[in-house]
């Protein structure tokens, strides 16, 4: 694939994209020695395994073993071709690339079908936007957003729009653009009613586009004006809509919610869109569902604090507590931020200003803690002693749950202010609970941001026999150094013991005899085999380097050619064993047996340390 593209080209476009700013785009990465650590896209994890390093302009997992360079990654999670890879990074950098590589992109990965829909999206979003800012026929949308205060360069940014009240409308304009309009029904864009007559799905509505992480309109989401029910309709589920994956805003908040290191939930479209036209950009909303785990684990890669503020009625507060124990659940601090007298955050922002709605609602932000103490008592009857104590008993389990004995203090004094008993006493009854506290140990393990499984792989390093661990300090070396390349060349060949190595070695001949430089990023690249690519950076990122000397080189190739030879050796031994057996000639059979055994015996006492 990369033939397409010229060879200068890729290199100028991969040395414009530092490695560490585009996974950023992806992961919240905090610095740990030289290299950048964080939660792993690839897979689910708590405490973060997923290394990154600048200097060597790749990626490595230590849980899942995945790893490469900046093209690879995108080719990895956003199932990017290596043309549709280079074409993203050359666009998020402003590198312009020649139109035949540009058309080459349309698309290997996304289906003539899905490619229609999101046509049909783009045609429409124009469409609709259209009719709301400059057309009569999109007068009462006008109307709608006037009232909710938004200015047009809001409706602009966010591409609002509105579908005339014209049930036809969308199904002529669309046939007349060459969509089939039978995909178009299959992708609930249009509606066949049992008349036979196709219709718009969201026809006499405000539309509000969604986006996917990428800024792609894959959906839309729909607010009736007239009474129409149902008020809320989105975009019918499908391969590029899913609602329990995506997160309204989260193209444009994302930077924002790295840049704050806080992310603040919201339920509704239009909460998010006031807050953002307010100034407070770091906000995305659910589509109209429940959080599910699959969106606090997207929030949880980006950053560690999540601000909760749902609508102050009773359902919003039932989903506060729904969405804050999912984002307990996957290591969020979560903090929940307290309307009241039923007001949702886009009214309290019209009415008081973002300034207020910072100052008197975010910022005075409690903890789940003081919001769950709150919530629990609904369930109680607290004039009762008896379930003044069970009340009592089910904070204390929650309690226990919490890691800082300073903060667990500070809620045992509130409790036993509130139902008069003494701080020892409650010390004492909350002992009970700490003993099998899990989350505790969870939570200590994890004051080591360098997860186990990094550990692990080191250790696991040094437990290969030595010619094992030869050849791999000695690929280290090789990628880095065309000297010592050479050398091992010369001297060794391809004659490594482990046949992957062999393969990598082939390989990196091969690459040095293009004229390439010392790239690791570079080699990755431009290895075909997705296993050898994740090998090459499991070994760069898990071999130490140092200042290497020629004797330490020689004492490698040394360590590596008797392994070889050994190896040869035995494999000739059991040749001839084989050849004596099938002459009948047990007694030579025999005697070349213990060759073999003495030759191996010989091998294991040698020792695996150099």
């Amino acid at each position: 694939m990369s033939n397409f593209v010229p060879e200068d080209v890729i290199e100028d476009i991969r040395n414009a994209n530092d490695i560490v700013d585009v996974i950023s785009d992806y992961v919240q990465l905090k610095k740990q020695g030289r290299n950048y650590f964080g939660l792993c896209p690839f897979h689910d994890e708590k405490t973060p395994s997923f290394s990154v390093t600048k200097d060597k302009q790749i990626f490595h997992c230590f849980g899942c073993g995945k790893g490469g360079n900046v093209i690879t990654f995108l080719m990895e999670l956003e199932g990017f071709t290596f043309i549709e890879a280079i074409t993203y990074l050359a666009d998020r950098r402003g590198i312009e690339l020649p139109q035949s590589i540009r058309q080459s992109t349309k698309t290997h990965t996304t289906s003539s079908s899905n490619e229609q829909i999101l046509s049909a999206y783009k045609w429409l979003e124009k469409l609709y936007h259209y009719l709301l800012r400059f057309s009569k026929d999109g007068q009462e949308g006008k109307e709608y957003i006037a009232k909710r205060g938004l200015t047009n360069e809001t409706v602009d940014l966010f591409k609002l729009g509105y579908a005339p009240n014209e049930k036809t409308f969308t199904a002529s304009f669309l046939k007349k653009k060459g969509f089939h309009l039978q995909l178009l029904q299959k992708a609930g864009i249009l509606v066949n009613q049992s008349d036979g007559e196709i219709i718009d799905r969201f026809f006499g509505r405000v539309i509000f586009p969604i986006r996917n992480h990428l800024g792609i309109t894959v959906g839309f989401g729909a607010r009736s004006i007239d009474k129409q029910e149902p008020k809320y309709l989105n975009s019918s589920e499908s391969s590029l809509f899913q609602k329990s994956k995506i997160l309204y805003n989260f193209d444009l908040a994302k930077k924002y919610i790295r840049k704050e290191n806080e992310a603040i939930l919201f339920e509704g479209y239009m909460d998010v869109i006031t807050a953002y036209q307010a100034g407070i950009k770091n906000v995305v909303a659910t589509m109209g569902t429940s959080l599910t785990e699959s969106q606090a684990r997207l929030l949880r890669r980006y950053v560690d604090t999540v601000t909760i503020c749902y609508d102050s009625d009773e359902a919003g507060i039932e989903a506060t507590y729904r969405a804050a124990r999912l984002l307990e659940q996957v290591d969020c601090h979560v903090k929940i931020a307290v309307l009241k007298n039923g007001v949702d955050p886009d009214t309290y922002i019209q009415t008081y200003g973002g300034d207020n709605f910072i100052n008197k609602v975010l910022q005075p932000s409690e903890t789940f803690m003081s919001f769950y103490m709150r919530y629990l008592k609904k369930d109680f009857k607290l004039q009762s002693k008896s379930d003044q104590l069970r009340y009592i008993q089910t904070v204390l389990k929650e309690l226990a749950n919490i890691n800082s004995s300073i903060e667990r203090e500070y809620y045992l004094k509130i409790l036993a202010s509130e139902f008069n008993f003494t701080l020892e006493s409650l010390n004492q009854e909350i002992k009970a609970f700490l003993k099998p506290n899990k989350r505790q140990q969870d939570n200590r393990k994890k004051d080591n941001y360098t997860n186990k499984n990094t550990k692990h792989f080191y250790a696991k390093n040094q437990l290969l026999p030595a010619f094992h661990k030869a050849e791999r300090q000695l690929i280290v070396y090789m990628l880095q150094d065309r000297t010592i390349t050479d050398k091992v060349k010369e001297e060794l060949g391809a004659s490594f013991n482990i046949d992957q190595h062999k393969i990598i070695v082939t390989h990196l001949y091969a690459y040095y005899e293009e004229g390439n430089p010392p790239d690791i990023s570079l080699f990755i690249e431009k290895l075909k085999d997705e296993k050898l690519k994740h090998l090459v950076a499991e070994i760069t990122m898990t071999s130490p380097v140092y200042e290497v000397s020629d004797d330490e080189i020689n004492d490698y190739i040394r360590i590596i050619r008797e392994e070889y030879e050994d190896v040869s050796y035995i494999n000739q031994l059991k040749r001839e064993q084989k050849m004596a057996e099938q002459q009948n000639d047990p007694i030579t059979a025999a005697k070349i047996g213990l060759k073999i055994l003495e030759q191996q015996k010989s091998k294991n006492t040698d020792g695996n340390e150099f």
